[in-house]
């Protein structure tokens, strides 16, 4: 019977997808589907419902609709355009120079915010144009724009990470914050690569011009936009506050910056920037629901423990089982979004790799860094979306650039996975 259960829960959630259903009703359809077959004495309905409750009962995940209001203050406030000018003078003469600014502003943006749609709006908007008016090619804009932006996702703050915290039982985000710092600096240094070769082929010009004067009013033009990140990881690794208390600060260091000090936003433009926020919370609220409603039903029907006997059993070699799990995992992002992932199949493979002695912080990394790749893939990819929407590209445009960005991305989640020290470095600095 377990077995017949487990197939209701798979091919009814695959069904769902393919007819379009909204992913969240997807997951809590299917769930409410195999309870009503498995647990015939309670009430299906009822137990969704209190799963989906307890599952956000969380005082962790106030952390994340304090970030998405700081990030929304933040995509509105002029700090895009500011931590543009600023990556121009790092890295604006390099050959590429254009390629190379959108890359480390989107990194920059995508830590500041915490979101990739968010960072392929604000920079791709802002980029595309400019780089296409120098020559380069419209859909490579495009590719280094949508892919640049899931840096973000691994650089803290992230609220993904804080989402992992949650679904691995309490792993600490601080440490979880420290370990995206040099993996998400990798994501992006491998995409500097692709965009150097690419823009020695095709001879592209450096017409970036600054003066000294110019430089450094831009790099202090950006300092307040940067301290964000060092008021918010600074005081959470110091102890002055913890992750959900570091999210308040952020959106009161952003209400300050974006409305007082850049004045690019008026008191009359925060409902509606509140009401943005407050949609993109409740999204993001309905899916971790569900996605623990999920959860539960899996764990009843024992299939984390089935899941973990199958891989052991299929191989004991650690590299084997890695590149299993990753393999699983890039496929999973390909149609599923980051946060009901995440919800989902930690619970699935942490047992596996922590039986492999490997570190749940070294993992949670592993995980968005493979996920991030999904949110650039068709058929559900929200980035690569936004990404063609603001270059006015069809995907199909845009798909040849991308395939050397994946294998970048690849190369660098593959150095992640099997060279623990660079996600557990800097926790372990710190004492984690």
């Amino acid at each position: 019977m377990e077995l017949f259960e487990i197939l209701v829960l798979v091919l009814s959630f695959i069904v769902l997808l393919s007819l379009g259903v909204p992913i969240s009703f997807s997951i809590g359809i299917s769930s409410l589907l195999t309870m009503m077959i498995s647990i015939s004495t309670v009430p299906s309905l009822t137990t969704v419902a209190q799963r989906m409750a307890t599952g956000i009962d969380s005082f962790a995940l106030l952390a994340i609709p304090f970030f998405i209001f700081a990030g929304q203050l933040m995509n509105s406030g002029g700090i895009a355009r500011r931590l543009i000018d600023f990556a121009k003078v790092l890295v604006g003469k390099l050959p590429g120079g254009l390629a190379f600014v959108n890359i480390l502003a989107a990194m920059f943006f995508g830590a500041i915010s915490g979101s990739a749609v968010a960072a392929a709006s604000a920079i791709g908007g802002f980029m595309t144009p400019v780089m296409e008016k120098e020559g380069y090619d419209k859909s490579f804009s495009a590719a280094v724009n949508i892919t640049s932006a899931t840096t973000g996702l691994i650089i803290p703050p992230s609220n993904v990470l804080i989402v992992y915290s949650l679904a691995s039982g309490g792993v600490s985000i601080a440490a979880l914050f420290l370990a995206g710092y040099i993996p998400g600096i990798l994501f992006g240094l491998s995409l500097m690569v692709v965009a150097f070769v690419h823009a020695k082929r095709n001879n592209y010009k450096v017409n970036v011009e600054f003066t000294l004067g110019d430089a450094v009013k831009k790099f202090f033009d950006a300092i307040p936009s940067l301290m964000l990140i060092v008021i918010v990881i600074g005081g959470i690794v110091a102890g002055y506050f913890t992750a959900t208390e570091a999210s308040a600060v952020a959106v009161l260091y952003a209400f300050i910056l974006s409305v007082f000090v850049y004045k690019e936003i008026k008191l009359k433009d925060l409902p509606d920037i509140l009401l943005s926020s407050a949609s993109t919370t409740a999204i993001v609220m309905l899916l971790v629901g569900t996605s623990m409603a999920m959860s539960w039903v899996m764990a009843y029907e024992n299939i984390p423990q089935n899941v973990a006997e199958a891989l052991l059993a299929l191989s004991s070699n650690k590299i084997v089982l890695l590149i299993i799990i990753n393999i699983i995992l890039l496929f999973i992002g390909t149609f599923m979004d980051m946060t009901p992932a995440v919800l989902i199949f930690t619970p699935i493979f942490l047992p596996v790799v922590m039986q492999l002695g490997i570190d749940p912080i070294h993992f949670g990394i592993m995980m968005v860094m493979n996920l991030s790749v999904g949110l650039c893939t068709p058929p559900v990819g929200s980035v690569l979306f936004v990404g063609c929407s603001v270059a006015d590209l069809p995907i199909t445009k845009v798909i040849k650039p991308l395939i050397p960005m994946f294998l970048a991305m690849l190369v660098a989640l593959l150095l992640v996975t099997y060279i623990p020290e660079l996600s557990m470095y800097v926790p372990r600095l710190f004492g984690f």
